[in-house]
């Protein structure tokens, strides 16, 4: 067996949907990330515009590395009844948070790497200036469509994507070449908020995700009454992909698998909670990152698009 073959086994022993691997050069199409940003779809990340040199050449961030293995970790799980209800919460964050999880089980087979001679073997997801959905579909693991998500097929596109950036000379899978989403325009249609411009375009700073977890400050008007009753994320345009539609699986990994649930919760759930009680309850979840304060307003305008859309 060689060392990409024990590698490859060794990822899907710990549970990765897939694994692939590429080089650490520039992906190509960097100019798109510099009009991306020139047209203010960054929003207030401005940590976008600080790392856009280093997201268009990733040897820019780990310059010993000669390769990155990237892999897919699938968190599905299907709604039920009471995820359907406001206040909602995407898939991804009603387990614990992914960064700990999928960083933990990355950080085990970057030590499978050390143990056969990397000096370097440093794990990201979802953190740093790393282009995982370029990278990942350079490794061969899927096309980016038209939603902007990677999707692989015969698996969907509900996974996070991590990287490891290693010292070790790995031969490059072949790139992912074909685009699968053909004609089809559902996500593009279902997004509430106008966020998809045009195919493989996110206007951030119209996404709900963004919005309820980036965005800082009051929600602007026009668009809380287009959240469709969500608190924290949105699914919806990958709800909608065909490809999940028929090809998502539920996750094997039990941290990301539901823990918590905001169905029925009242606009005051957050109100009535301490800094204390919402860290000894949500602090190893992803409703950290907004904290708080960024809950209790998406909690209030979560249930408040749904009485506007009653209304209207």
């Amino acid at each position: 067996m060689t060392l990409v073959e024990a590698l490859k086994t060794e990822a899907r022993r710990l549970g990765f949907l897939a694994c692939g691997i590429t080089d650490p050069g520039p992906p190509p199409h960097g100019d798109r990330l510099d009009e991306w940003l020139a047209k203010g779809y960054a929003g207030t990340m401005r940590y976008m515009h600080r790392q856009a040199r280093r997201r268009k050449d990733p040897r820019l961030t780990v310059p010993e590395s000669l390769a990155v293995v990237v892999l897919l970790e699938n968190y599905y799980t299907p709604d039920g009844e009471a995820d359907l209800a406001a206040p909602r919460v995407a898939k991804y964050a009603r387990g614990e948070d992914y960064h700990r999880v999928t960083h933990a089980r990355l950080e085990r087979l970057a030590e499978w790497l050390r143990d056969r001679g990397a000096a370097v073997a440093r794990p990201y997801v979802d953190a740093g200036p790393v282009p995982e959905r370029e990278l990942a579909q350079r490794a061969g693991l899927g096309w980016i469509g038209k939603n902007t998500m990677l999707i692989r097929p015969g698996a969907g596109s509900f996974f996070f994507i991590g990287s490891i950036f290693t010292d070790l000379p790995l031969p490059a899978d072949p790139p992912f070449g074909t685009d699968h989403c053909g004609t089809c325009t559902r996500c593009l249609e279902a997004c509430p908020t106008g966020a998809l411009v045009e195919p493989r375009v996110l206007d951030a700073t119209r996404c709900i995700s963004y919005l309820t977890i980036e965005q800082r400050g009051a929600i602007p008007e026009p668009l809380t009454e287009r959240l469709s009753g969500y608190a924290f994320g949105c699914d919806i345009c990958n709800d909608v992909c065909p490809w999940n539609e028929r090809f998502a699986s539920p996750t094997d990994i039990l941290e990301l698998r539901p823990r918590h649930s905001l169905a029925a919760a009242s606009e005051r759930h957050f109100d009535e909670m301490s800094d204390d009680e919402f860290e000894r309850r949500y602090g190893a979840t992803p409703f950290a990152r907004p904290g708080l304060a960024g809950m209790r307003r998406n909690v209030r305008a979560a249930l408040a698009s749904l009485t506007r859309q009653e209304i209207g």
